[in-house]
């Protein structure tokens, strides 16, 4: 039996994944995977608060299972699998939600800022930290990487772990986010948060054509070639930062003393991302060209992730009475 500990993360399958991903959450669940026994999901009980097409949710589970396996999440190493393979979670989400009152959902920010936009809000928005507690709790996974925005998420899951285990016993783990300050929040090409929703984001395996002409798109001030410029703020550097390291202090160099201009920043940048991506985007189509062998994977993921669940429940059941 493995004595490592456990690191549980997800990405929901809305859409193609977007450097905003990789470097907030994506490249920690690799980097990790040798220290600790890796669970990397698919939450598609999640996705389905936004996407309604049984067609479209397929094809994106699958799709993101291939994103996934491309930048190097291995499955000889982590156990990766769709949420819905594990319908316990859904249960252990009612028993939570029996625990939960409605002010306390209310704060969550997911939540705050639909009701904000006056948005005809789903159930499944309003519950959805608690099916996430579900997710990371029926693990009992120790440390959870995530971006900034989805802190929040890993604290609702440590506080009903704290109630459950408060009622019912010594149960549950309290989890930890992990998240990588450097780049917590990872901007877009308008400047604010990238994100696929906002569409301001650089998808992690587009073409050439496609990364030189979004990088020509990120919003800068109007400051010339000739002008200092302020590495703190400009939405260019930031992403140089990730992509650049190699120029980064000759980048730096002149835009502090003058002498780079956006035009050029942004043309450097664009080729700096194309060869980051260009090789992942040529094991993304290596993988992609079998598709059974990716359901496969998923599906005997699905399998060990379940057996964990299942044990996990049983121990519910019998503290919470359901069964005896």
């Amino acid at each position: 039996m493995s004595t490592k500990k456990i690191l549980l993360s997800g990405i929901k399958p809305t859409g193609q994944a977007h450097i905003g991903n990789y470097f907030g959450m994506l490249k920690q669940c690799v980097d990790f995977q040798d220290e600790y026994d890796s669970f990397i999901f698919i939450p598609d009980y999640h996705a389905l608060t936004s996407v309604q097409s049984g067609q479209e949710m397929a094809e994106n589970s699958l799709n993101l299972a291939i994103d996934l396996m491309a930048i190097g999440v291995d499955p000889n190493k982590s156990v990766m699998f769709k949420q819905s393979d594990v319908p316990e979670v859904t249960e252990l989400c009612w028993i939570f939600n029996c625990l939960t009152t409605m002010p306390y959902l209310m704060r969550a920010h997911a939540f705050k800022d639909s009701e904000a936009k006056n948005k005809e809000i789903n159930v499944g928005v309003f519950d959805y930290p608690i099916l996430m507690a579900a997710d990371i709790l029926i693990q009992d996974a120790d440390l959870v990487p995530v971006g900034q925005d989805q802190q929040q998420h890993v604290e609702y899951a440590r506080d009903t772990a704290e109630k459950f285990n408060r009622i019912y016993g010594e149960t549950f783990k309290l989890p930890k986010a992990y998240i990588k300050e450097d780049v917590a929040v990872v901007p877009g090409i308008d400047g604010h948060k990238m994100s696929k929703s906002h569409g301001n984001h650089i998808p992690l395996f587009a073409e050439d054509d496609q990364i030189r002409a979004l990088c020509m798109k990120i919003v800068t001030d109007s400051k010339t070639p000739a002008e200092p410029k302020d590495t703190s703020t400009d939405n260019i550097f930031a992403l140089h930062k990730l992509f650049s390291t190699d120029q980064l202090a000759d980048i730096e160099k002149r835009y502090c003393e003058g002498g780079m201009g956006y035009k050029e920043s942004k043309e450097l940048l664009a080729e700096n991302i194309i060869k980051f991506i260009a090789p992942l985007r040529e094991k993304r189509k290596s993988i992609a060209a079998d598709l059974a062998k990716v359901k496969a994977i998923l599906a005997e993921g699905g399998e060990k992730a379940r057996a964990r669940a299942i044990t996990k429940m049983k121990e519910v059941k019998e503290k919470t009475g359901l069964s005896f």
